[in-house]
């Protein structure tokens, strides 16, 4: 679809916005994904018209069939994003354009349409315009999420004719609990997140909701997160639930397991590999075992570890708890690399620091 065939937007402000002293009440305690702005980004496609109807409109319920293919067969994909709020009082998205990209590799594992990359981005850019005041001020950020589901009406085993797209937004405060603090993981070895084959680079809703059993036996072992291996030996560390994984070694270099069609390659993951390389940093994407975790955390080889995603940004692991027992990384704290490489990517996102990579996009009009 050409630039000049690109629908556009009609925009239908909200004619019952939450009060401004509601929603200045609700940012003194930001949680992640229960709070949400008052609008919505919607575009629709079928395999007659292609993309049309775009709205910036009141964000409420859909209205779909009971037989939508969604609820029947999955096709749906995802993706999770942040707008910033500078020092200057600008907004600003980063690397938006890999967000479009990677939305567009899970649409064609999943058989659905691709949407032109720039109506991405404007539906994210005129969403944001629309609820500028739901971006908080200092730490917090508005999540931003992109998504896409089957909506004709049927039930035979076929890609579906009909797509909802929507975008909607979160104001959001930390995904941890307790700040800076190292979080515990339990190590699954009943559960495995994907397959060689499978959709595990897509991010689509079945991945994590095949990750939530596993996800909840890591919190009944007192654990904030879960990490798989891989389905076929289950040997070699592959990704935690929602976040990829880096192990900082002895010698300053960092492991990282390798994008192979199981994991998903993440941006914040693609984004610090970038700038640890910038540094000098040697940075291997190598397979790297459960058994070797144990050992080189044992022998003081492995320092730190941290997980990463955009939710979470980057945080430390310092504790490994599996159904055999567990073992401490380096102090059980959050590491001095872990910390750097963290305010170096925050301090990018946010326009404190230079951009060498020309990674943030700043929206126009606020």
């Amino acid at each position: 679809m050409s630039a000049a065939a690109l629908p556009e937007f009609t925009i239908k402000p909200n004619a019952n916005p939450m009060p401004e002293a509601d929603r200045l009440k609700a940012f003194e305690s930001l949680g992640f994904g229960t709070l949400f702005s008052d609008h919505m980004a919607v575009l629709h496609w079928n395999v007659v018209k292609g993309w049309h109807d775009g709205e910036i409109t009141a964000r409420g319920p859909f209205a779909i069939d009971p037989a939508s293919a969604v609820l029947h067969y999955a096709q749906e994909i995802f993706e999770g994003m942040k707008a910033y709020r500078t020092a200057e009082g600008k907004v600003v998205l980063f690397r938006p354009q890999e967000n479009a990209r990677r939305f567009n590799e899970s649409a064609r594992r999943m058989a659905m349409p691709e949407i032109p990359e720039e109506l991405f981005i404007e539906a994210i850019d005129k969403l944001v315009v629309a609820d500028a005041k739901w971006i908080p001020e200092g730490e917090g950020s508005l999540y931003l999420r992109p998504f896409m589901f089957a909506s004709e009406a049927f039930l035979g085993v076929r890609p579906a004719r009909d797509y909802i797209f929507c975008v909607i937004a979160s104001p959001v405060g930390p995904y941890f609990k307790g700040g800076a603090k190292a979080v515990k993981i339990w190590v699954s070895e009943n559960y495995t997140r994907a397959a060689p084959g499978g959709t595990g680079a897509a991010k689509c809703g079945g991945n994590y909701a095949a990750s939530l059993i596993a996800q909840s036996e890591a919190v009944e072992h007192g654990c904030d997160q879960v990490a798989f291996l891989d389905a076929a030996e289950h040997k070699w560390v592959e990704e935690l639930g929602g976040m990829n994984v880096f192990f900082v070694m002895e010698d300053g270099s960092l492991v990282t397991p390798p994008l192979g069609g199981t994991i998903l390659p993440g941006i914040t993951r693609n984004s610090l590999i970038s700038l640890l390389k910038d540094q000098g940093v040697a940075v291997h994407e190598r397979p790297y075992s459960f058994d070797e975790w144990q050992a080189d955390a044992k022998s003081g080889k492995l320092k730190e570890a941290f997980a990463c995603g955009t939710a979470a940004v980057v945080a430390g692991i310092g504790e490994v708890k599996f159904s055999g027992g567990g073992f401490t990384i380096g102090t059980g704290e959050t590491g001095e690399t872990t910390t750097k490489i963290r305010e170096q990517l925050v301090n990018i996102q946010r326009g404190k620091s230079n951009d060498p990579h020309g990674w943030v996009r700043h929206i126009a009009g606020i």
